[in-house]
């Protein structure tokens, strides 16, 4: 008998961990600052356990919690998006920040650059992330935020949540789309093959392309299909050819490289 098709998020990147836990799974550059950082699954795993520990610990999400996700295409994007769905909460907009739209979330995790603005509504509990590559604090902020990396250290690698997550139960909120936390893998493997993914692509994704796709498409599906992602924020354009040569690029979203499929787009004649 076939294994049973994962139900939740966290079921995907444990089907990652079962197969190949020690390859690369996210690869991210940053075109501004020079990074670069590779995490295979466990590592990607470890962050995503040390994450919903926190958040369950801390902060008491679990199912029904409303959690506002205020970061860009990032691995700690990745790791906190994994986590929130670890703990059976849903993920819930951030878009409008000035209108009172985050008033009656749980727990909001921003980048350093929105804190500001985000705490000026009000927010009590509140999370900033310094996205820097090494995993390092926040620097130069003195608000009432707590600091994710400093947080998240203190928690444990393995995760457990106190009760269990029902892939019935809200996941997704966003406008004009609200998934289950089953219905998300369902969106991701209807997406993957609506895209044209394929069993262990290694797909390169910018910020734009992330920002305009959103997490189902840019997460998810590559890893409904067992594939691995090279994120780029602040991409510079001469660069992205001789990058996707360097990393095995397979497929692209949101960006024509020659040679390469791009996710979505007609195979050319």
């Amino acid at each position: 008998m076939p294994p049973a098709r994962p139900a939740t998020p966290p079921d995907l990147l444990a089907e990652v961990l079962r197969r190949d836990a020690a390859a690369p799974l996210v690869t991210q550059y940053d075109d501004a600052t020079g990074e670069r950082v590779e995490l295979s699954g466990t590592t990607v795993a470890n962050w995503v356990a040390k994450t919903a520990n926190l958040l369950q610990d801390e902060f008491d999400v679990g199912p029904g919690s409303r959690v506002a996700v205020a970061l860009p295409v990032h691995w700690q994007t990745a790791a906190v998006l994994l986590a929130v769905w670890s703990c059976g909460a849903v993920v819930v907009d951030t878009a409008a920040e000035d209108d009172g739209g985050l008033a009656d979330v749980d727990v909001v995790l921003a980048a350093q650059d929105r804190v500001t603005a985000i705490e000026e509504q009000g927010v009590d509990e509140l999370l900033g992330l310094s996205l820097h590559p090494l995993g390092l604090g926040m620097t130069g902020y003195t608000g009432a935020a707590r600091d994710f990396a400093l947080e998240v250290r203190a928690h444990g690698d393995h995760f457990t949540p106190y009760e269990p997550v029902d892939p019935a139960a809200p996941g997704l909120q966003l406008p004009g789309l609200e998934l289950t936390l089953g219905g998300l893998v369902e969106a991701a493997d209807e997406l993957a093959a609506r895209l044209g993914l394929r069993a262990g692509d290694r797909v390169l994704v910018d910020d734009p392309a992330a920002a305009e796709a959103g997490p189902v498409v840019w997460l998810l599906a590559p890893l409904a299909v067992g594939g691995s992602l090279v994120l780029c924020r602040n991409a510079a354009p001469d660069q992205q050819n001789r990058r996707a040569a360097t990393e095995g690029v397979t497929a692209t979203l949101g960006l024509g490289l020659d040679g390469i499929r791009e996710l979505g787009r007609p195979a050319s004649s």
